[in-house]
């Protein structure tokens, strides 16, 4: 096999990309304004790589992805013209992903990177003969914010992430956002949605500040105002998606320690995005998590909360014909 030249063209879904000595990390925050997200770049969880993929057009039937040993196990997907290919379990301490048996002839080719973990990209190999070039992609560009349910660690690889699924029935270009653990509406992640380019965002909040209690009744909706308020300053015509908590077991009836639950934060989200469309943003949208995930879907839920794979399957199946409304307009604004 031969090497291809490390560069920053196949990398997408990343939002920064550190050069080390060693290779090319992706991370999901500006790397060099990693002290502005803490504690420890979003508690970690910022160059964890959910979403990122190396993209190339290759006539190669084999591809090699090296990387510095993995801190834990992880599965990679290689996915040649939108269709999953080839899934690979690796073990931690793993250096390698040998993708075989791709198809004959020129094709489009993703390779997933772990959904769990962060990694350090070392080289990119294809067959000695072939031929590969970076594929870039021109696909509407989807940002979407949220927890663990949008990172989606439980998902059977990190391409069955819904956000994946979502993307290619889609037709968009992805950057996961979703952060297990610490969606909390933190200002800065106002002020990076703002400064990424997007032609559709979402945003899934609420089970995280429920979980961790950090945020009241009286500060909950001030901070939802300011995070869309702060995405607007440059987004003003983005069509943006709000979308409520999924069903959450005991999560809608058991008052948190700062007296909420989830019906109340779905009904002050609901309400933020009336007003702010009162306003005169006709390019917010609501979506009841309830309509997407609810009480008839209990059965996918691993722990009372996350939706499991075969959920994540679900929820990615789901979010085109649910959500049309809001994709109707992003295509209206790619014309």
């Amino acid at each position: 096999m031969k090497q291809l030249p490390l560069t920053d063209e196949w990398f997408h879904g990343a939002v920064s990309l550190e050069h080390r000595e060693d290779g090319i990390k992706p991370w999901r925050i500006p790397y060099m304004d990693y002290e502005l997200y803490p504690p420890a770049g979003i508690n970690g969880k910022a160059e964890i790589c959910a979403g990122v993929r190396l993209r190339l057009r290759t006539d190669s039937t084999e591809a090699a992805v090296s990387f510095a040993p993995l801190s834990d196990a992880a599965a990679m997907d290689c996915v040649v013209g939108g269709r999953l290919c080839q899934t690979l379990s690796l073990p931690g301490g793993a250096v390698e992903a040998l993708f075989s048996g791709l198809e004959d002839g020129i094709k489009d080719v993703e390779i997933w990177l772990p959904q769990n973990i962060g990694i350090t990209v070392t080289g990119l190999r294809i067959d000695a003969h072939a031929v590969g070039v970076p594929l870039p992609d021109t696909r509407p560009r989807w940002i979407t914010y949220g927890s663990s349910i949008t990172q989606c660690v439980g998902a059977s690889s990190p391409s069955r992430a819904w956000p994946a699924i979502a993307a290619e029935a889609c037709g968009f270009s992805l950057t996961n956002l979703g952060f297990s653990g610490n969606c909390h509406m933190e200002p800065m992640i106002g002020r990076l949605i703002r400064d990424l380019p997007a032609d559709f965002i979402s945003i899934c909040a609420g089970v995280n500040i429920y979980g961790g209690g950090t945020l009241s009744p009286r500060m909950f909706k001030p901070l939802l105002i300011g995070l869309l308020e702060t995405i607007r300053d440059k987004h003003r015509d983005t069509p943006l998606l709000v979308i409520s908590p999924i069903y959450g077991t005991v999560r809608e009836t058991q008052l948190n320690s700062l007296g909420f639950t989830l019906p109340i934060m779905r009904e002050i989200i609901r309400e933020t995005v009336e007003l702010l469309r009162a306003r005169g943003d006709r390019q917010l949208f609501y979506q009841d998590g309830l309509k997407w995930f609810g009480p008839e879907d209990e059965a996918f839920l691993t722990d009372g909360l996350h939706p499991g794979a075969e959920g994540y399957e679900l929820l990615g199946r789901r979010f085109r014909n649910l959500h049309d409304f809001a994709l109707r307009a992003v295509h209206r604004n790619a014309e």
